[in-house]
């Protein structure tokens, strides 16, 4: 793994949120997934590890978000954690497999990338985290990666165009949109694997 992203590993990350202001909107779900690679350098998909997410104080929740992830913040059964104590767990597992696979750091993958990664990053901002194993800026874009093995920029869409099977009921779920991307992910780098040996070997 180290070999083939140059000294990163690759975790699929998807939040669900109170709004689209990574600044002033609740981070209310995040889902890690990590990614395996056999000796053949073919990934697979690993671990899910995924956390409710109480809102931070004075975090803003738009009833449109709330609406489309289905998320009820307040609901008695809802077993949500504090935002710094979901970002710990998340990263100590992120660290864990960094390590186990001799990278130097993680970079995060997500179907719109960007949007994921700056709700991370202002929530690590927030909680005054000093370790953050993720790349602060770069990261994988399955919407860019989709759109040229497939021709398909939408998650659903890009799902069904790599043999996926699409559950729209679970959409919307940070473990289930997390997971599909892993999966899209996956088979997106296989597909160029052979390249990628041949380059490898200057040929």
């Amino acid at each position: 793994m180290a070999d083939r992203f140059r000294g990163f590993l690759p975790v699929v990350v998807d939040v669900e949120t109170g709004g689209f202001n990574c600044k002033t909107d609740a981070l209310l779900e995040i889902a890690a997934v990590l990614v395996d690679a056999d000796d053949h350098g073919v990934l697979s998909r690993g671990d899910t590890i995924r956390y409710h997410i109480k809102p931070f104080a004075g975090a803003n929740m738009e009833p449109a978000s709330l609406a489309v992830n289905g998320i009820d913040p307040d609901h008695p059964l809802r077993p949500a954690i504090d935002e710094k104590d979901g970002l710990q767990k998340v990263f100590a597992e992120v660290r864990r497999a960094v390590r186990a696979n001799h990278c130097t750091r993680a970079i995060l993958v997500g179907h719109n990338a960007a949007f994921d990664l700056g709700f991370i990053n202002e929530a690590v901002a927030r909680s005054t985290i000093k370790r953050n194993p993720f790349h602060p800026f770069s990261c994988f874009d399955t919407v860019t990666l989709s759109g040229v093995a497939y021709g398909q920029t939408v998650l659903a869409r890009a799902a069904v165009a790599a043999g996926i099977v699409w559950d729209e009921s679970s959409a919307h779920s940070a473990a289930y949109d997390a997971e599909v991307t892993a999966d899209i992910f996956c088979d997106i780098v296989n597909r160029f694997q052979p390249l990628f040996e041949r380059l490898r070997a200057g040929q």
